[in-house]
């Protein structure tokens, strides 16, 4: 339930597995690229437009956050990324 993107981690654990767990967002541009094509496959069985909207808005949800990450060895290495990475999807998703 930790990992549950509208969650609040308030352990140190939880918040160091959040992090694990969503630093796939703060990875090169290539990489990131290859897991959003990855989650599309993986919900390949939505319609395109009720894919895009939701996963708009999920992304979009991790960017209005203060910080993406919990923990500051995470925030030093992969908020600025993250950002960048996730504003480039939301472009590509017509958002």
């Amino acid at each position: 339930m930790t990992t549950r993107h509208d969650a609040t981690p308030g352990e140190t654990d939880q918040k160091a597995l959040v992090d694990v767990d969503l630093s796939i967002l703060g990875e090169n541009p290539e990489r990131f690229d290859e897991y959003e094509s990855q989650i599309r496959e993986e919900y390949s069985w939505v319609p395109t437009i009720v894919f895009r909207s939701k996963r708009r808005k999920i992304l979009k949800g991790f960017l209005a956050r203060a910080s993406i990450f919990n923990t500051r060895k995470f925030v030093e290495a992969y908020e600025a990324r993250a950002r960048t990475n996730l504003e480039r999807a939301i472009k590509r998703l017509g958002g």
